[in-house]
């Protein structure tokens, strides 16, 4: 576990007071949002915070969350948060409860990319009681697996499992794509719990799953065969085979689209880290390069973690003028915070 994880899991990053809703507990309630203003809304409004919502995301996938998410949590107390409290009819009350909830999703997702992780639960459960105020099981489903995903990176992963199932069970006849987008994280957390028969069985199935959807063409948000090649990766990685994890992960930036900048930096440096573990120094300080190549573009915590893991990770090799070369050009990029 990264010693800068410590503080996290030390705060209890799952305490048992925070609970997590089930869909028969919020399918159509809507306790804590009162209608009565005068203003009303129409699919206009909805309509516009979904436009609004997907263009903050291909923000954070740019750029990062610690630019994009104080703009979408604007959005939301100035904008939105008046919307659920105004007239409507009802099918545009449960599709602004929708778009509402997708927004928050999205906003706990970026929180959890800054390293704000109480934050991020926060916005989570949220998402998860408006999602079933709006009998949205794709963005109630969606937002679990986020929940797992952070568990999962945080080395919680009974948590991880327990959320990744859930996700699961909630969503009903799932076609191709997202099933693999929910069996692939269920695989990644079976895979970290240690239970190797389950992980390899998720995965197998996210495999079959995903040439099934591709035939059918239209991709399902952003998990495509890149994001699939990533669990593979991080499966193979949890059993012990850290050189098919390597080459999976080549595999994933290989397919990943250039639009995906911040996730680029993140896994690049992942890639690199386990290069390194396998004894390969010039094609680890390789792919850190490239790392570095998008780095300056991005505001990320997550990528902020991989530069100062790879500082500590140099060190010992400082010898040899490949690992001296990518460090001294490192130096001239990062904050000095993750150089010490």
């Amino acid at each position: 576990m990264d010693p800068s994880r410590r503080s996290v899991l030390g705060a209890g990053l799952f305490p048992v007071a925070v609970t997590i809703p089930g869909w028969p507990d919020v399918v159509g309630r809507a306790d804590a949002v009162q209608s009565g203003r005068t203003t009303r809304i129409g699919m206009n409004e909805v309509d516009m915070v979904i436009a609004m919502t997907e263009r903050v995301s291909e923000l954070d996938d740019e750029f990062g969350g610690r630019h994009a998410r104080p703009m979408a949590a604007s959005f939301m107390v100035n904008t939105v948060a008046s919307y659920l409290r105004a007239d409507a009819s009802e099918d545009v009350r449960k599709a602004m409860l929708s778009a509402a909830s997708d927004l928050l999703y999205l906003t706990g997702y970026m929180a959890v990319d800054e390293g704000l992780h109480g934050l991020a639960q926060r916005y989570y459960v949220k998402a998860l009681e408006l999602a079933g105020a709006a009998e949205d099981h794709l963005t109630y489903c969606t937002t679990l697996r986020g929940m797992s995903i952070q568990a999962v990176d945080l080395d919680h992963g009974a948590k991880a499992m327990e959320l990744a199932d859930a996700a699961a069970a909630a969503s009903p006849q799932a076609g191709p794509r997202m099933l693999a987008f929910l069996v692939g994280q269920q695989a990644h957390a079976a895979a970290q719990t240690g239970d190797r028969t389950g992980a390899l069985r998720y995965i197998r199935e996210a495999e079959a799953a995903m040439d099934r959807a591709e035939s059918r063409g239209k991709a399902f948000g952003s998990y495509d065969p890149s994001s699939l090649n990533y669990h593979v990766s991080q499966v193979r990685y949890e059993l012990g085979d850290k050189a098919g994890a390597v080459e999976a992960m080549h595999q994933a930036d290989r397919l990943r689209p250039s639009a995906y900048q911040r996730t680029r930096v993140h896994r690049r440096g992942l890639l690199a880290e386990r290069q390194l573990e396998l004894g390969h120094l010039e094609a680890a300080c390789a792919t850190w390069h490239l790392a570095l190549d998008d780095y300056p573009k991005v505001q990320s915590g997550r990528a902020d973690e991989r530069v100062k893991a790879m500082f500590g990770l140099l060190r010992p090799h400082l010898k040899y003028a490949t690992a001296r070369d990518l460090y001294d050009r490192a130096r001239t990029i990062a904050p000095p915070s993750l150089v010490a």
